[in-house]
C-alpha cells in the first residue's frame, strides 16, 4: 500500500509541474497530493512541492509559487528534529509572493505578505511583511502592502522601506 501511495504522489508531482492551470489544475493535484493549500493560489510551471511528504506543507490564501521555485519539507530523519510539535515543516502564510527559482528549506514559516526575491534560499523563518534576498535569504525591505492581487506592483514599490541591518526587522 505504501508504494501504491508513493508512486501516487510522485506522479501526482510529475503531472503538476507542467499541467496547464496555474490557479486550478496544477493547485488541485497538489491538494489531491495531501499540501494543505488556500485559496486563490497561482503555482508556476515547473515548480516542486515536497516529493516524499507533502503533508508537511502549508500554504494560505493569495500565494504565488513563481516558476521554478522549490518547496523542500524534509531531510530524512532530521524531519522529527525540525518538526519537534509542529504539524507542517514549511508553513508559507497569507499574500506571500515566491519568486522563479527560490528554494524553500524544511523548518521555515514565510510571514504573511512577505516576499522571496528570485533565487533566493530560503533556510530560516522569514518575519510577516518583508522582503528577502540571497543565498542564505537575508531581510532587505519591509513591505507595508503585500505584493499581488490586493495592490499594484507600483503601489508595493512605492511603499518598500529599505532596510540598512536585520535589527531594523526586529524593531519594526
Amino acid at each position: 500500500m505504501s508504494l501504491l501511495h508513493d508512486l501516487k504522489i510522485r506522479f501526482l508531482q510529475a503531472l503538476a509541474q507542467f499541467a496547464p492551470g496555474a490557479t486550478g489544475v496544477r493547485v488541485a493535484l497538489h491538494r489531491w497530493r495531501g499540501v494543505r493549500i488556500g485559496q486563490r493560489v497561482f503555482i508556476s510551471t515547473d515548480v516542486i512541492v515536497e516529493t516524499a511528504h507533502p503533508e508537511l506543507v502549508s500554504i494560505g490564501d493569495n500565494v504565488v509559487l513563481g516558476v521554478r521555485s522549490t518547496i523542500i519539507a524534509h531531510f530524512n530523519d532530521l524531519t522529527r528534529q525540525i518538526l519537534g510539535t509542529r504539524r507542517y515543516s514549511v508553513s508559507i502564510e497569507d499574500d506571500v509572493w515566491i519568486g522563479p527559482g527560490a528554494i524553500i528549506l524544511p523548518g521555515v514559516t514565510i510571514g504573511r505578505g512577505s516576499v522571496v526575491t528570485a533565487g533566493s534560499v530560503v533556510s530560516g523563518s522569514v518575519p510577516a511583511m518583508v522582503v528577502v534576498q540571497g543565498n542564505p535569504a537575508r531581510p532587505i525591505a519591509r513591505c507595508e502592502v503585500p505584493l499581488g492581487s490586493q495592490s499594484s506592483a507600483t503601489e508595493f514599490y512605492r511603499r518598500l522601506k529599505p532596510l540598512r541591518s536585520s535589527e531594523e526587522v526586529t524593531r519594526a
